[in-house]
């Protein structure tokens, strides 16, 4: 039994297992240590026996597990949106996350993107304002300075984001949660249950496994620069290819974009893909096609970039990987709850965001859809409308969705693309309205980018099906006109429509002319 020198052993009448008698019995630590490992019974009497048990409050909070109504994995805009809409309908709800509240939209992505694009836009009109007869002349850009606005304005964001849920009532756990059963997840050595779990931790930037990748940063890494980039590789075909790539050159950065196939954008309106690589490369910016990295090192006079057609890209200083997100998924012990991922890490989810195992749903860059802000928050709220709020069957219809791309020139897209229509309906039953003019704005510009629309109609009624814009402005135009080809607009509603003169949006409503879609 070992040494009971100087302890006093604890001995009762009634089983241990008791547990009124146990917490009584136990109730004077000074008095009672306690030691396991054996029970010697005799007759009713037990003697507990063996090594001593410390007390352990990381134990102790491990065991006790707090009930809840909903808990959403993840603080990011559509995680934030799902926990304040619960709450608002009176559930208890616990929301966790590690890092800054706001996820990724609100730290990386959207919110300091846009204020990037606002910069390189500022510059475009300072040189603009001179053809208008301002004696304006742009000087160097003080990107520490704008760095740390930027960083300011995004801690107060975060800020907002934490009061709203505050006020909501919402328990957040500034923590890494992950499952340890399907409907029990552990947060800071704490565990938490609740019928319905919402899985909304985004995702991350991929970094390639090519030799030297380390050098290079991702749109994460991007944000954290302390000086302006002067030479820049980017390696990629989608929005942060585009989008960074086209700030940087409008910055006066020197920018090469690195293709593997002859195009970017692939899955957006090939009309669009067409015009904005055309206003992009007369704006300075050099594609190489066709190819892939194989290694990067640094050289004497920068980062080397050798390609896998033997090209040597030489001289940079930043080399900017833009080639896709992957799901956070592998971080929060997925392997516990029963559910199948995609091969892309994604989770599957049916039209009301629940996956296959009940009480367990998935909204946002995790289910591999629509990967926008707007979507996951949309989502959210649409399933908390459904779990408390009584609106049954309340779910997003993923069709229709608006999104911008914030190139130079924007972008505005809703609906589907010509080749999709065509696909969908077939070219015998689609139409193309299509109109390209120098927007207003460029009229004294020795500068003077295009402006494209692009309406796709279908059927006798024609229909719109898609509704496509490149050019100045095409930003904020395009969520009116996704409000139209939401509620089903035709043609003639557009041209029903007095046209608002003078402006780039009153081309959308004065389109004659149809052309045959082609695939």
């Amino acid at each position: 039994m070992g040494t009971t020198r100087n302890r006093r052993l604890a001995i009762t009448a009634a089983p241990l297992s008791d547990p009124t008698e146990r917490a009584r019995l136990f109730s004077s630590p000074s008095n009672v240590c306690v030691y396991t490992a054996s029970f010697v019974r005799v007759g009713t009497l037990q003697l507990v026996s063996g090594a001593p048990v410390k007390d352990n409050p990381s134990e102790r909070k491990k065991t006790s597990m707090k009930q809840y109504d909903l808990l959403v994995i993840g603080g990011g805009s559509g995680g934030v949106a799902t926990a304040n809409r619960a709450a608002s309908y009176g559930a208890k709800v616990a929301l966790f996350e590690a890092g800054r509240m706001g996820g990724t939209c609100v730290n990386v992505g959207c919110v300091p993107k846009k204020i990037m694009w606002t910069t390189a836009s500022l510059h475009d009109a300072v040189e603009e304002a001179a053809d208008y007869g301002f004696a304006a002349k742009t000087g160097a850009l003080n990107w520490a300075e704008l760095k740390s606005r930027r960083d300011d304005y995004i801690e107060r964001l975060n800020g907002v984001y934490q009061r709203g849920l505050d006020n909501n009532k919402v328990d957040v756990v500034h923590a890494h949660a992950h499952f340890v059963e399907p409907h029990v997840v552990e947060a800071d050595g704490r565990r938490y249950t609740a019928e319905h779990i919402v899985i909304a931790v985004g995702g991350r930037p991929i970094m390639p496994d090519v030799p030297g990748a380390e050098m290079g940063i991702t749109s994460n890494g991007f944000f954290e620069l302390k000086e302006q980039p002067k030479r820049v590789v980017v390696v990629g075909a989608g929005y942060v290819s585009v989008e960074f790539g086209g700030l940087l050159n409008a910055l006066g950065a020197e920018v090469t974009i690195a293709l593997r196939r002859d195009h970017f954008l692939r899955y957006f309106d090939k009309t669009l893909r067409d015009e904005l690589m055309a206003q992009m490369e007369a704006d300075g910016v050099r594609f190489v096609k066709h190819v892939t990295v194989m290694d990067i090192q640094k050289k004497d006079d920068g980062l080397c970039v050798e390609l896998g057609n033997g090209e040597l890209l030489h001289g940079f200083d930043t080399v900017l990987w833009a080639i896709g997100r992957r799901p956070n998924t592998d971080r929060i012990g997925i392997e516990n709850t029963g559910l199948e991922l995609k091969p892309s890490g994604s989770i599957p989810v049916d039209r009301l965001q629940q996956t296959e195992v009940e009480g367990l749903y998935a909204i946002g860059d995790v289910i591999g859809k629509f990967e926008l802000t707007p979507v996951a928050i949309a989502a959210g709220r649409r399933l908390a409308d459904r779990l408390f709020g009584g609106q049954t069957g309340r779910h997003l219809v993923y069709e229709n969705i608006p999104t911008v791309i914030f190139s130079h020139p924007p972008i505005g897209t809703v609906g589907l693309s010509e080749a999709q229509a065509v696909e969908q309906f077939g070219a015998d039953n689609v139409k193309v309205y299509e109109t390209r003019f120098t927007p207003m704005h460029y009229a004294f510009s020795h500068r003077q980018p295009p402006c494209t629309m692009k309406l796709i109609v279908t059927g006798p009624d024609e229909s719109i099906v898609g509704c496509h814009i490149i050019g100045l402005g095409a930003d904020e135009m395009m969520q009116g006109f996704a409000v139209a080809v939401r509620m089903g607009a035709t043609k003639q509603d557009f041209d029903d429509t007095v046209a608002i003169h003078p402006t780039g949006a009153e081309e959308m409503v004065t389109m004659r002319n149809a052309r045959a879609a082609m695939a």
